[in-house]
């Protein structure tokens, strides 16, 4: 039986769309739906890129299309000052609170927030000085691996392990928003697992909770989906984010399908039992007179299963009763001559 419980994480990015009413919104909505923790990221425009116009999104990106990089981050950043309150309102509700720091002084600003764990996202696993500074906090940490190539996670596994911290999860990911489930390639987790000894999990911007489910079923530890409000409401991340109620189900039916996975052990389960007691078997279904034949029309196999298995009636066809018996008597062995 598999028994870790699944990390169901809530990103927040910047769906809160700059209030901070909004922001504690979502997270009472993430722990009301379930969520075992809540996701913030730490950055400022100027910690990610340059205030420059060629610093772009390509024109036909499908959600942001034409942008300066500068100009998307100062919409979605998460104010450094309200980091504290939404901590302590996640704790409050029951839920961890942590962050995906984008560069060393982000880490500095987590640290003296006792975060209890780290997110490396998708984009920064190439930086190895940011990945070294968050294994040197002995934490756990959860590594995106979307639009990262293989070696590239050989080398960052190699630098956050060299700190002496050995919590690592890597998570599957498709990083394109929303992301195509023919896109997701869930098997990589298995890949993930083997070559690097790690807990494995999926990081999914596909829509709905399918790929998540199959995810789950093949032994995903952690889930994260981003949540939001009101899908409409026109939020940065909006579009490929979960509103609560599909956040709840998700939730839901994903430790559903980690209880179904179970034992491979073959037995019938203890709910099974009386299934099984009303199985065919075999009864007299005519009254029978000592020394009449079993013939198919005396002896049937029919409902319950108080009688001998149906496999026996081609053996016992032409053998003899030993006594009268009524229709409804079980039929077994030690009825015949």
């Amino acid at each position: 039986m598999i028994s870790t419980k699944i990390n169901f994480i809530a990103e927040v990015s910047g769906n809160h769309a700059g209030s901070l009413d909004k922001a504690h919104a979502l997270v009472d909505a993430a722990a009301t739906a379930g969520a075992t923790s809540v996701k913030f990221q730490t950055y400022t425009p100027e910690t990610m890129t340059l205030n420059l116009d060629k610093f772009s999104v390509v024109s036909d990106h499908d959600l942001w299309g034409g942008r300066t990089l500068y100009s998307l981050y100062e919409e979605a950043m998460t104010p450094w000052e309200w980091h504290a309150e939404l901590f302590d309102h996640c704790r409050s509700r029951g839920v961890i609170p942590f962050s995906s720091p984008f560069d060393p002084t982000a880490v500095e600003f987590l640290e003296a927030l006792d975060v209890q764990m780290y997110k490396i996202a998708s984009l920064e696993t190439s930086d190895l000085q940011l990945i070294r500074l968050v294994g040197e906090t002995g934490k756990p940490t959860i590594i995106s691996t979307g639009a990262t190539e293989l070696d590239e996670i050989d080398d960052l596994v190699t630098t956050f392990r060299a700190t002496g911290n050995s919590d690592l999860t890597l998570l599957v990911c498709t990083s394109s928003y929303p992301a195509k489930p023919m896109d997701a390639n869930l098997r990589r987790m298995d890949l993930l697992r083997e070559k690097f000894e790690v807990k494995v999990g999926l990081s999914d911007h596909t829509l709905g909770i399918g790929v998540s489910i199959a995810a789950v079923a093949l032994g995903a530890t952690a889930i994260e989906k981003h949540i939001t409000l009101d899908r409409g409401s026109g939020a940065v991340d909006g579009a490929f984010s979960m509103e609560p109620r599909e956040f709840e189900m998700l939730v839901a039916e994903g430790n559903a399908a980690q209880m179904a996975l179970g034992s491979r052990e073959w037995e019938i389960q203890p709910s099974e039992y009386e299934s099984r007691r009303l199985r065919r078997s075999l009864f007299i279904v005519k009254d029978v007179k000592a020394g009449d034949k079993v013939t198919q029309e005396n002896l049937r196999a029919i409902r319950p299963g108080e009688g001998a298995p149906p496999k026996y009636l081609e053996a016992w066809l032409g053998r003899r009763y030993k006594e009268n018996y009524e229709a409804g008597t079980p039929m077994g062995a030690e009825l015949l001559e």
